[in-house]
């Protein structure tokens, strides 16, 4: 019988056998578990947001589960409304450092501030392209309103829209298209969403019902747009497919109500949101995409707004290259 064992395998004892089962009894238990469950690694998650807790408007970035938060900006000034570039190396935000509110961009530990452009007028809602290579914003002024498109170095400049109360861009996954919400009349109207062509225009209303809709956020795979609106009643979250149909709620009463910013997670599972406590709080919270789970981020006095994850720093599940590093580990010892 001695024989006809592998070397290694004599070499190791009887107890070094029954250690090796044991890893591979626990490897092959904890493979299964996170597989069939998709566990997410919270860990790895980050979101940003900004908040009044250090008495002004600073940005923030937290873990996934609410911890280790910490201010990036760390300014005198308001600084608001965070997004992430697609490779997470940089976060876009809003500032009125200089005067007006204005366009930035730091590195994602809160370095190397630098204003994108020099535009008269106020700037707000960055929104990255998928590519990286360009930002959307809306622009309110008297010369040039409207949802705008600039490259992240600051150069080429373009309208796409000309309505003062067009604003919160977001791109579809695919790049060649901008949801966002527009006023068009100012004194009957309300707020609906529309969804555009970057190249070629042919803006089109895919909400067109009576209540304020707003905050478009367009799901990572392109099948569903998230937004608020108040056709129930208060503000709460609504799912769609990008022609506006299929529109059904996702947050549900009486757990959450005024929600604001809604935010997909990177793998399209959950969505984060702001939900008003009372008349001077406002907290964080993540809601899986079916509606039946949650949980709450934030837990301070002071106001929290606009949660944004970091896209490049994904939920993970139990990787497969650990099978197959821990099944050539096995076949060396046979050897």
């Amino acid at each position: 019988m001695q024989g006809v064992l592998p070397i290694g395998v004599r070499q190791m004892g009887f107890s070094g056998i029954v250690s090796v089962i044991a890893r591979i009894l626990l490897t092959i238990s904890a493979a299964a578990f996170l597989i069939a469950f998709q566990a997410p690694v919270l860990g790895e998650a980050q979101i940003a947001f900004f908040s009044f807790r250090d008495g002004n408007s600073e940005i923030y970035v937290m873990d996934a589960d609410g911890n280790n938060v910490h201010n990036l900006t760390n300014h005198p000034a308001q600084d608001e409304n965070p997004a992430w570039s697609p490779d997470g190396q940089s976060i876009a935000f809003t500032s009125d450092r200089d005067g007006s509110e204005k366009i930035y961009i730091m590195d994602a530990d809160g370095k190397n501030v630098r204003r994108l452009m020099d535009l008269n007028g106020m700037e707000n809602s960055p929104a990255w392209s998928p590519d990286g290579r360009r930002i959307a914003f809306s622009h309110k002024s008297l010369a040039r309103p409207g949802i705008m498109v600039i490259d992240v170095n600051g150069k080429n400049l373009r309208n796409l829209t000309r309505n003062r109360n067009d604003s919160r861009p977001t791109w579809s996954p695919d790049g060649q298209n901008i949801a966002f919400s527009s006023l068009e009349d100012e004194v009957n109207g309300n707020f609906e969403i529309y969804v555009m062509d970057v190249d070629e225009g042919n803006v089109r209303n895919i909400t067109n019902h009576p209540s304020d809709d707003d905050d478009p956020k367009w799901s990572p795979d392109g099948s569903k747009i998230a937004f608020t609106s108040r056709r129930d009643g208060s503000t709460k979250v609504f799912l769609m497919d990008p022609d506006g149909n299929n529109v059904h709620r996702l947050t549900k009463e009486p757990l959450f109500w005024h929600i604001l910013d809604p935010a997909w997670s990177p793998d399209g599972r959950e969505i984060a949101f702001v939900s008003k406590e009372d008349d001077n709080d406002r907290e964080i919270y993540v809601i899986d995409v079916d509606g039946n789970s949650f949980r709450r981020l934030t837990n301070n006095p002071a106001r929290d707004y606009a949660p944004a994850w970091n896209p490049a720093a994904s939920y993970s599940v139990f990787s497969m290259d650990k099978i197959t590093t821990t099944w050539g580990w096995l076949k060396q010892l046979s050897d």
